[in-house]
């Protein structure tokens, strides 16, 4: 188990942990949750030892093996997969015993190298790292690209996958659902479920948490307190425990109040002086309930619209995408012929797998990159507000939430004086002093709040929000909500955050197959569909791999063959050379057939010798001698293996390709 008894922390001179005390059992999902900066960053800085306690005792056990998602980018050119497989310490400790033992040409220490590699689950371990990356939305032509090659998002998702990787007693999880759309977050969530370990999660979804979570940690003040039960269940009890502790204070001020009377009346009498003396040390004895202090709820709205136009927009025929940056190469197309259109008042959530295009439809509509055919008909007043993703990133650092106040009533309007820009940043908790503290020293959270302000400033009446509740905690993201529900305007809302998609979306888009259509469904659908999806996927990359084949996660959709014209059928010729044609590749396809059914043949005995030697080593009873020879035996198959199944990659590869010619 995990306890902290008055323990105390300190970051810098801010107090982030003052006697706290808590106990944390094996095997319990703990949700972490407080405030932006309450600290419970650097209570799992605390937990990983990256930060020493200034007081109070603090025990985990020893040997406990700790999961944790590295905050910092990977830099590295190692494949998606290898990076991820380096996240299970023991299969790496594993490893570098069996090179020790070989560099050693030592035959007891590679045959007991090879069982703490088969222990370690060495041999489907490469699939259970692929089948963690497809989980997280990678595509499988990315399983072995280099990590270099991904965004800062993505690589991200490598760390998560790369912490998921380790077999862990305790797994620590900061925001691990920031860098994720819902098809990634509805599998972690289902993975989280099955874990084993303890697990403490630092998370501002309530949704996420409520799933996965059986304990509330609540760090408030510099204390820790504990719920039993979700998050749904703390605030539930926490708003019990505030009544209760109310309730408490009153009744101890009527009893103060009622001493001090008693005081005041009685101590000047001779009579009454030792009654009175009696009550003043009862009064200074007594503890003092604190009164519930409930910090300041954040709340804000958006100003009503100038203008609703009906429809907003409209869109006919509307190709999406990215324009060639290569004359004479065809532009890159993932989203084709969206006719729909967007009314007044309507609460759009739109959906869709990663890389679907769900977010290249909202910049296309935001004007941030052209459409690539069709047309955009805009209503008459149209006023756009977008919330990007990547929005943080284009604030400028150096300059103040009131300078870019300030530019943005001068360049975008509504213009407004320096005093209304300060009232307008007040209501965003944006007070004194920090209006012109430097953006770059922000928290996510505040910076997030700053691009609200932004947004609403401008009045839009179509509101385009592509994830914005990354960076923003609790108490802001209900406030987002429920600004979002009184909003007069249209909403498109792209978010993995349910709880919120829920309480303001009327309908679903899906963004899929390079189309868009209407969702027939609810989110409770969408989420059974894509668990179903991540069940199959992974099932598919088992499978493949088990059999030594190259893993496939999903199958590629087959395209539907276009029927033929009525009005210019194929001509027999035609027909007879497609005939021929496939023929050919057929005879192509007979010797290299031929060599992959040689190739799986081999391959089964080898790995049957290999299940043989091991299962010797299980039984025991081996001598000294004969284990240095099995050692030496399993890295005989081990290399053969390695070199037959690089070969069967190879051909199947020639093999598919032929067929696909061939029509096969």
């Amino acid at each position: 188990m995990i306890t902290l008894k008055d323990v105390s922390l300190r970051r810098g001179t801010k107090l982030v942990l003052d006697a706290a005390n808590v106990t944390l059992q094996p095997g319990e999902n703990v949700g972490l949750v407080g405030r932006n900066g309450a600290g419970k960053s650097s209570l799992f800085a605390l937990l990983t030892n990256r930060l020493q306690s200034d007081g109070g005792d603090f025990y985990m056990p020893p040997r406990w093996r700790v999961g944790e998602v590295a905050q910092n980018m990977p830099e590295t050119d190692d494949g998606a997969t290898d990076f991820v497989l380096e996240g299970d310490t023991r299969l790496m400790e594993a490893q570098a015993l069996i090179d020790a033992a070989e560099a050693g040409d030592d035959g007891h220490a590679i045959a007991e190298a090879h069982q703490a590699l088969a222990d370690a689950g060495a041999f489907d371990a490469r699939p259970r790292a692929q089948a963690l990356l497809m989980g997280l939305g990678f595509k499988n032509e990315q399983l072995d690209a280099p990590v270099n090659s991904f965004s800062g998002g993505w690589r991200m998702r490598l760390q998560l996958a790369r912490a998921l990787m380790c077999p862990a007693d305790l797994l620590l999880l900061d925001e691990p659902t920031n860098h994720l759309d819902l098809d990634a977050l509805v599998w972690l969530e289902a993975w989280l479920k099955r874990f084993e370990g303890t697990m403490l999660v630092i998370s501002h979804d309530r949704e996420f948490l409520d799933a996965i979570t059986n304990v509330t940690v609540h760090l408030e003040d510099a204390k820790l307190t504990r719920y039993g039960g979700n998050y749904t269940a703390f605030e539930e009890m926490r708003a019990e425990r505030m009544v209760l502790q109310q309730a408490s204070f009153e009744k101890q001020k009527e009893k103060m109040a009622h001493l001090q009377k008693f005081i005041d009346r009685f101590k000047a009498k001779a009579s009454k002086a030792k009654q009175a003396q009696s009550r003043v040390k009862a009064l200074d004895r007594m503890e003092r309930l604190a009164p519930v202090l409930t910090s300041r709820e954040f709340s804000f709205e958006f100003r009503e619209p100038l203008s609703l136009p009906n429809p907003m927009l409209s869109l006919k025929d509307v190709e999406c995408g990215y324009p060639s940056l290569i004359e004479g190469e065809p532009d890159k197309i993932i989203v084709r012929n969206i006719s729909r259109s967007v009314l007044a008042g309507q609460r759009i959530g739109i959906l869709g797998a990663n890389g679907q295009g769900k977010s290249t439809v909202v910049k296309t509509i935001a004007r941030d990159q052209r459409a690539l055919g069709g047309t955009i008909t805009e209503g008459k007043g149209l006023a756009i507000g977008y919330f990007a993703q990547q929005e943080l990133d284009v604030l400028r650092p150096d300059e103040s939430p009131l300078n870019h106040m300030t530019r943005l009533a001068r360049d975008v309007g509504p213009a407004g004086r320096e005093q209304e820009l300060r009232n307008f940043l007040g209501q965003f908790r944006f007070a004194a002093d920090m209006v012109n503290q430097a953006v770059g020293t922000l928290s996510g959270g505040e910076k997030a709040r700053l691009v609200l302000a932004m947004l609403v400033w401008q009045r839009p009446n179509l509101l385009l929000l592509d994830e914005p509740t990354n960076h923003l905690d609790l108490d802001t993201r209900e406030a987002l909500s429920m600004a979002l529900n009184e909003f007069e305007g249209s909403l498109m809302l792209v978010s993995h955050d349910r709880a919120l998609l829920r309480e303001v979306c009327d309908e679903f888009w899906l963004v899929a197959d390079g189309g868009v259509r209407p969702f027939d469904g609810d989110l409770d659908d969408y989420q059974k569909y894509l668990l179903d999806t991540a069940r199959a996927q992974a099932k598919a990359l088992r499978d493949a791999n088990s059999a030594g084949k190259k893993a496939t996660a999903a199958p590629a959709p087959v395209a539907a063959k276009p029927a033929a014209s009525a009005s210019a059928p194929a001509s027999r010729e035609d027909r007879k050379a497609d005939a021929q044609a496939r023929q050919g590749k057929s005879e192509e396809l007979k010797p290299l057939r031929k060599e992959l059914n040689r190739i799986d043949n081999r391959l089964g005995v080898l790995f049957g010798d290999r299940t043989a030697i091991e299962a010797s080593f299980a039984s025991g009873g081996l001598t000294p001698a004969q284990l240095a020879d099995h050692g030496k035996k399993l890295k005989a198959l081990g290399e053969e293996i390695s070199l037959l199944e690089g070969q069967w990659l190879e051909l199947s590869t020639q093999v598919d390709e032929l067929s696909a010619k061939a029509g096969a």
